[in-house]
């Protein structure tokens, strides 16, 4: 039980929406039909719409988080008084003194605004009240109790993010400390964060996967006065680090209760009621004294090479990044189309929090929350009961689905088969020949019309516009498969320090294997570039972030004296503007004889070659040679999402195609299985046959016992291959390719 907010009377010259009475809020429909008739013109306009308004409000239901309690609708005039254009004016102060990075967590910097970016910077706080004008009937967050849908509005998220803030602020939260988050996506994660902000303090999003020692590092990092879990597993891991971290003042969880009462462990509802003692302007003065160009939210890097950086992003950056970042991958607002998506990629990664939670409450989107297991794989499930208007994966995600739709393909009917692999031959033709023309030809038509909107509408695909991925390299083979379904997938590119996009593709800003162009008002140059106009991408615009937490060595490496972000990608741009990620300056391998080897290209190269390789990674920096690691596609154990020894459908395909009879990886490796061996040797030459030089060549490889995973440390939390650890835990194999040519 959510406890009430208490009331006061209405204020003179209070906003129409602010004189609304508190009301006991059984469903969101209930903000819905107590409208005035002489509401706000914003809501006038929404109202236009009468058909899409009654479709909203007939899928808005009883929301469990809501339910019997006493919302009351006084927060909402705090809102609107504090969206004045008077303190939107007050916050733009941009001191000339201010530096454009800091390393503090309550410093401030000098926001980078230019005549190709001067728009006027807004708070979080700032963002929400004017969606709340906009779209506060709207449903905002959808999400799954006891099997069944509930939404919640935008004026009951706004509620409630104010009455987290002020159960924070009841429980310790200071200016510029973080409430860290460990937890699933959820409605809770979302007004956790959003009601940090709001009480002057930092979200923090720590990854569920995370062991006891990562999340102390973050925790003790970041400052964390308050961690939210979700879990009794979660929650024991904070137990465990807890002695060690001097700012934590309070633990609340939510999706599971504790097991016993214990000292400073709190409920949700509970975190809730506390916040009841603290006045609404109390709240007011603290969302009144904050500026765009402070720092309100933490990422931290997954660690790929050494300890997670916190990348310390501001008000701007969010709230700019949001607005200015999704219009150039075509997201609309709720006035036009309300977006719907699906959230499930871990939001303490910036690709996520900036596309669920950001992006959707400033064009009023409705979020729906798959379930935790959504990655082992019920998320297809939820996307043909919510049937996403935009939806968002990396990479590996994208080839999951590719590689089940193979599989089911593989097990169907000889006919179904054929209608299949015809329906997708003509369709990635027509892409592939005509990428622009909305003039199909009869067959394509045809193709799609019997087979392949069917196969969109199993997947849930069948009203999603945009596809988005980033995050990871992708594969042609991928990108060509998902053509001829005739979804075609938008890259975006950015980091973490960007905000997330700096450039986009759309459908209006596409072309095949590039991350699309830098979104407007943003800046790129390529600085040292070679012959083929490849060089290290630097970035400019109000996406950059403030600098990395307490690490100013760090922060000097990454921006230049101008206030360029070095992101130690390379790439090059076409006559158009499109950029095409090349690598990694990091992940260059030099070899002993000087030569300069991108190792994804060649990766990649393996991968399609050979459709029974998972993973390859190529090795050789500082050896003689270069050589290389490859895991075989195999399946996943349901329930834990770890690599079985069971060969995918694709892999034994491949293997009976060679003279094979092998159906698991130890058959293959145990036995060194000849056929498969051999024709993986000869794939590699005909890689090694198309090598720019020699020194490009693979000259030696060995297949590993089991694929990466997250568990097995290879893999990041967003299946980024983690290369030093791969170096470090296949040691003794690498040194076995390099000791035999001693001998």
């Amino acid at each position: 039980m959510l406890c009430p907010v208490p009331t006061s009377p209405k204020e003179e010259g209070e906003h129409p929406v602010a004189a609304r009475s508190s009301l006991e809020v059984h469903s969101p429909s209930l903000f819905l039909n107590r409208l005035p008739p002489g509401g706000p013109e914003c809501v006038r306009k929404l109202s236009l719409n009468l058909r899409y308004q009654q479709e909203v409000r007939a899928n808005v239901k009883s929301s469990s988080l809501t339910d019997g309690q006493m919302l009351s609708k006084e927060p909402l005039s705090h809102a609107l008084k504090l969206s004045t254009p008077e303190k939107v004016k007050d916050a733009q102060l941009n001191p000339p003194e201010e530096a454009l990075w800091t390393t503090r967590a309550d410093g401030r910097v000098r926001l980078r605004i230019d005549p190709i970016c001067s728009q006027t910077p807004r708070t979080v706080h700032q963002m929400f009240s004017t969606t709340l004008d906009k779209y506060g009937d709207l449903s905002a967050m959808g999400f799954k109790r006891q099997g069944s849908w509930e939404h919640i509005s935008y004026t009951q998220y706004y509620l409630l993010a104010r009455k987290a803030a002020k159960g924070f602020l009841k429980l310790g939260l200071e200016r510029a400390h973080s409430v860290a988050i460990l937890a699933f996506n959820s409605p809770e994660w979302f007004f956790s964060a959003v009601g940090a902000v709001f009480g002057g303090g930092i979200i923090t999003g720590i990854y569920t996967t995370s062991s006891p020692e990562a999340c102390q590092y973050i925790a003790y990092d970041c400052r964390a006065n308050i961690i939210v879990v979700d879990t009794q597993k979660q929650l024991e891991k904070i137990l465990k680090i807890r002695k060690h971290l001097p700012h934590l003042k309070a633990v609340v969880i939510y999706r599971e209760a504790p097991p016993m009462r214990m000292p400073s462990v709190y409920t949700m509802e509970e975190l809730m009621e506390l916040g009841n003692e603290v006045p609404e302007e109390a709240l007011d003065v603290i969302i009144k004294a904050q500026k765009p160009n402070q720092c309100c939210a933490l990422v931290y890097t997954s660690g790929t090479t050494g300890n997670p950086k916190g990348v310390m992003l501001s008000q701007d950056n969010i709230t700019w990044t949001a607005r200015y970042g999704s219009q150039a991958g075509d997201i609309q607002p709720a006035e036009i189309q309300q977006e719907v998506v699906v959230s499930y990629l871990p939001l303490s990664h910036i690709a996520a929090q900036i596309y669920d939670l950001w992006t959707g409450i400033q064009w009023g989107a409705q979020v729906c929350f798959a379930e935790p297991d959504a990655l082992k794989g019920s998320l297809v499930n939820t996307l043909r009961e919510v049937e996403p208007t935009s939806h968002m994966g990396v990479p590996r995600v994208w080839e999951k689905i590719m590689e089940r739709i193979q599989e089911v393909a593989a097990q169907s009917g000889f006919i179904r088969r054929k209608m299949l692999l015809w329906a997708m031959s003509v369709t990635l033709e027509q892409n592939l020949t005509c990428p622009s023309s909305d003039l199909k030809p009869f067959t394509t038509r045809l193709a799609d019309y019997l087979v392949l909107a069917k196969v969109r509408q199993a997947l849930g695909f069948a009203k999603c516009q945009k596809n988005f991925y980033g995050a990871a390299p992708m594969t042609a083979e991928t990108q060509h498969f998902f053509l001829g379904l005739n979804i075609r997938l938008y890259a975006g590119y950015g980091l973490s320090e960007t905000s997330g996009p700096h450039f986009m593709s759309s459908p209006y800003n596409y072309r095949l294997y590039s991350s699309g162009k830098v979104v407007p008002g943003c800046q790129v140059k390529l600085v040292n570039e070679d012959a083929e106009g490849i060089g290290e991408i630097c970035l400019w615009g109000r996406t950059i972030f403030m600098g990395y937490l307490n690490m100013e060595d760090k922060t000097c490496e990454a921006i230049d004296a101008e206030g360029w972000l070095h992101t130690g990608d390379t790439g090059r741009l076409d006559a158009d503007g499109f950029l095409y990620i090349t690598g990694r300056l990091k992940e260059l391998i030099i070899t002993a004889g000087g030569e300069n080897v991108p190792p994804v290209p060649i990766e990649e190269a393996v991968k399609t070659e050979l459709p029974i390789i998972s993973n390859a990674m190529l090795i050789g920096d500082q050896r003689k040679f270069l050589s290389m690691l490859l895991t075989l596609k195999c399946t996943l154990d349901p329930d834990t999402f770890e690599p079985t020894d069971n060969l995918m459908e694709q892999a034994v395909e491949f293997c009976q195609r060679v003279g094979s009879k092998a159906t698991t990886v130890s058959e293959v490796v145990g036995k060194k299985d000849e056929a498969v061996y051999q024709a993986i040797e000869e794939g590699i030459q005909r890689v090694n046959m198309n090598a720019a030089a020699r020194p490009y060549h693979i000259q030696k490889w060995a297949i590993l016992e089991k694929d990466f995973s997250i568990s097995g440390g290879e893999l990041g939390p967003t299946m980024k291959l983690k290369r030093l650890a791969v170096l470090e835990k296949y040691k003794d194999v690498i040194d076995s390719f390099y000791q035999e040519q001693k001998k």
